[in-house]
């Protein structure tokens, strides 16, 4: 790494990753009450350039979660079958609300290199001019 721009584009690469993945799980979180939702899953994967890695990171494909939808007992709701059960949605509170924390917090480091990268590049102009 001996370009001084690649810790600045490592940490945005973070933070672009982290903000796809608050997007997800706040949609999912949004979406905890819809019948038949599927929560959004996002991996994340090293992006290459040129046929080569370049340590960066990047969100992958939008996957759906394939875990069984719970069945619902409600005659009076709209999407009942004849037996009265609609299928509800997959999505746990608690494990996106966790997620969404974990994101924060990962994108928190990312932006916290980068402005220690961006300090210290500043400083080090700061001394090749005197």
């Amino acid at each position: 790494m001996t370009d001084p721009i690649s810790p600045l584009r490592l940490a945005a690469s973070g933070m672009r990753a982290q903000t796809e993945r608050l997007r997800h799980t706040a949609e999912n979180i949004a979406n905890a009450d819809t019948p038949g939702y599927r929560r959004k899953l996002v991996s994340f994967e090293e992006a290459i350039r040129f046929g080569r890695p370049t340590g960066e990171v990047e969100a992958g494909r939008m996957r759906l979660d394939q875990s069984v939808l719970p069945r619902i007992h409600d005659p009076a709701h709209p999407m009942a079958d004849q037996d009265g059960y609609y299928d509800g949605s997959n999505v746990d509170l608690v494990i996106e609300l966790a997620d969404s924390r974990e994101a924060g917090r990962s994108y928190e480091a990312n932006l916290r290199m980068f402005e220690q990268t961006r300090q210290m590049s500043s400083a080090l102009l700061d001394l090749i001019r005197r």
